[in-house]
C-alpha cells in the first residue's frame, strides 16, 4: 500500500471550489445538501497528498452524522461518494484515514455509496426482460457492459472490510442501486442532438410529446429568482401531495422542498449546482410539475407530480421532454432519471414506473451499491438490530 492521504475538515468554500473544477459530482454531496438535511451533523472532508505544503484537495466528501437514540455515537454516512479516485488500484490510501478521522468524530461505522457503475442495460432488454414471464429481475439479463473498474472497486471494498448493503428505508435515507438514464453523448464524447435524443425513444413517448404539444400544454420553469416562486412551489406540492395519495406513498412537506429550492440555489451563477421547478398547464390546470437538478454534465429528474385528470394531455411526457432538452442545452452529458426497482415481474407496483423511464431509450445501470464499515462492532451490531425492529 502507498502512503495514506492526509484527510481533514473543510470549509464549505473549499469544498464547493473542489466541486467546480469536477465534470461533475452527485448533488447529494455537496455543502448545501447538509442544509436540507438538517436532522443529520455534517462535516465536510478532504483528501490531500502527504506532505502536500499547501495541502492541495485531491478528493472532497460531504459526511453526514446520523445519532443512534439514547447514544453519543454516530453512523457516518457520505451518500453517492466520496468524491475521490475511484479508479485507483489502492483504495485503502483513500479510505483507512478517512476512517480514523470518522471514528474520532464518534462514529461507530461508516456508509458510503460509490458513484461507480458496475453493469449496464439497454432499454430494448429491460423491454424484453418485462415481455418475459421467465424473467423475474433486472440481474437475470446478461448486460450490455461489465464494468472492470466497478468490478475493482467491489473487490476492493470486500478485502478491506467493507460489507455491501441493501438500501435501509429510514435510517440512513439509503439511494437507489439501479438507475436509468439517457446518455446525452456519443461514445466520443460529442454532444447528441434534440433530434437523435427523440429518435431514440420509442413510439409511444414521440407519440405523446406530440400529442401535448398539440394539446396546448405549456411548459414554464420557475425558480428561486422568480417572480411568483412561492407560489409555483407551492402549486408544484399540492400536486405532489395529489399524487402521494394516488400512488400510496408519504409525500415531505412544503418547509422541505422550500429548504431545498434555498440551499441548491445559494451556490450563484457559477455554481456548481443548478435547481429549476418546472410547471406543465393546459388551459390553466397544472397538469405536471417536477425539480430538475445539474451538477457540472449530470442531471437529474428529482421529484414529480401529475394530475389524475386530464392524463390524455400527456403533460408528464411534455414536461420531461423540456428538462431533456434543457439538459442538452446545458451540455449535460448524462440526464438521470433515478431510482429503478430490479424487478421486472409485471404484477410488480413498480414496473409501470421503469416502462416510463425505458420508454426514454435510455439505459438501466448498476451502481456499487452501499457499503458499511462497522468501527465499533458491539454498537453496529446494536445498530442493525434497531433497525431489524423497525422494519
Amino acid at each position: 500500500m502507498t502512503t495514506p492521504l492526509a484527510v481533514r475538515t473543510i470549509s464549505s468554500e473549499e469544498h464547493l471550489a473542489f466541486l467546480r473544477a469536477q465534470d461533475s459530482a452527485s448533488f447529494l454531496q455537496t455543502p448545501p445538501w447538509a442544509q436540507v438535511k438538517q436532522e443529520w451533523k455534517a462535516e465536510s472532508l478532504g483528501w490531500s497528498l502527504p506532505g502536500s505544503p499547501d495541502g492541495e484537495l485531491v478528493g472532497v466528501a460531504l459526511v453526514l452524522y446520523r445519532q443512534l437514540p439514547k447514544v453519543r455515537r454516530y453512523l457516518a454516512y457520505l451518500p453517492e461518494g466520496p468524491v475521490i479516485d475511484w479508479d485507483t488500484d489502492d483504495l485503502a490510501a483513500w479510505l483507512e484515514p478517512m476512517a480514523v478521522h470518522l471514528k474520532a468524530k464518534g462514529a461507530f461505522g461508516i456508509r458510503i455509496g460509490p458513484p461507480v457503475i458496475t453493469r449496464r442495460w439497454s432499454a430494448a432488454q429491460v423491454k424484453d426482460g418485462i415481455a418475459d414471464d421467465a424473467v423475474t429481475s433486472l440481474t437475470e439479463l446478461p448486460p450490455t457492459e461489465r464494468s472492470p473498474a466497478g468490478a475493482k472497486v467491489v473487490s476492493q471494498l470486500r478485502e478491506l472490510g467493507w460489507r455491501a448493503q441493501h438500501a435501509v428505508g429510514g435510517f440512513a435515507a439509503g439511494q437507489p442501486q439501479y438507475n436509468f438514464w439517457i446518455p446525452l453523448t456519443h461514445a466520443d464524447g460529442s454532444p447528441r442532438t434534440e433530434d437523435e435524443v427523440l429518435a431514440g425513444m420509442n413510439q409511444l413517448w414521440r407519440r405523446n410529446i406530440k400529442k401535448a404539444a398539440k394539446a396546448g400544454v405549456t411548459v414554464s420553469v420557475s425558480t428561486t429568482a422568480t417572480s411568483g416562486f412561492a407560489d409555483d412551489l407551492a402549486a408544484f406540492h399540492d400536486l405532489y401531495a395529489h399524487t402521494a395519495e394516488r400512488d400510496h406513498f408519504t409525500p415531505r412537506p412544503l418547509a422541505y422542498f422550500r429548504t431545498m429550492f434555498d440551499a441548491l440555489s445559494a451556490t450563484g451563477p457559477d455554481g456548481p449546482l443548478e435547481i429549476r421547478l418546472y410547471l406543465g398547464h393546459h388551459d390553466g390546470d397544472l397538469v405536471a410539475s417536477t425539480i430538475w437538478i445539474r451538477v457540472g454534465t449530470h442531471a437529474w429528474y428529482s421529484y414529480g407530480a401529475s394530475s389524475t385528470e386530464k392524463r390524455e394531455v400527456r403533460g408528464s411526457n411534455a414536461v420531461q421532454w423540456q428538462m431533456i432538452r434543457d439538459a442538452i442545452a446545458a451540455g449535460a452529458a448524462i440526464y438521470d432519471l433515478r431510482g429503478i426497482t430490479d424487478t421486472l415481474t409485471t404484477d410488480d407496483s413498480h414496473v409501470g414506473l421503469i416502462q416510463f423511464k425505458v420508454g426514454t431509450g435510455g439505459e438501466a445501470v448498476e451502481y456499487a451499491g452501499e457499503w458499511d464499515l462497522p468501527l465499533n462492532r458491539a454498537i453496529y451490531k446494536a445498530f442493525e438490530l434497531y433497525l431489524t425492529r423497525r422494519g
